[in-house]
């Protein structure tokens, strides 16, 4: 599992110089990522993608669940309505209903977050707006105090904006 460290920085030289660190200290690029208001050139950097700028995972998260709900629920009762008379096995009705309301519903609603900007950057969105890069980087639990250190220690100008609990480990 990863944690996700968040911080401000105040100019494009130092996000640059951030980044060299980041690569230095064996944090794979992949790993790390930049936001900056539309207009502002990050093509010297890791911009961040859809799925750090978008709330397409909270959405697909979302889904899943209410769409599993929905499909146990509907499955049941059309178990009963359908099959209550007949004798035959119904768990497979319900079961099949569950997994289909789940990938459905995951779906679904991840299209929809893929239009939402990420409600976890809301923090951040003024500092974005006034030109500020925020930088993202992903890294194994273990080694989170040791990046913090390092670029309190390197960069004094970068501001930590907090440590998500956990993310995704992949891609």
């Amino acid at each position: 599992m990863r944690k996700r460290i968040y911080y401000l920085i105040p100019e494009l030289l130092s996000a640059q110089r951030i980044m060299n660190d980041l690569l230095l200290a064996n944090i794979e690029e992949k790993h790390i990522h930049f936001l900056a208001k539309d207009g502002l050139d990050l093509s010297t950097l890791h911009r961040a993608n859809l799925l750090q700028e978008s709330d397409i995972v909270h959405g697909a998260e979302l889904g899943a669940v209410v769409g599993g709900a929905t499909g146990l629920f509907a499955g049941l009762v059309g178990a009963f309505v359908v099959l209550s008379d007949t004798g035959l096995p119904w768990g497979s009705v319900v079961l099949a209903t569950g997994v289909a309301g789940v990938l459905f519903g995951a779906w679904s609603s991840s299209m929809i977050g893929s239009s939402a900007p990420n409600t976890r950057l809301k923090p951040f969105r003024r500092a974005i707006e006034r030109s500020q890069i925020l930088l993202m980087v992903d890294v194994p639990r273990w080694r989170v105090v040791e990046i913090e250190k390092l670029l309190q220690r390197t960069h004094p100008e970068a501001v930590l904006g907090g440590v998500e609990p956990s993310i995704l480990a992949w891609p």
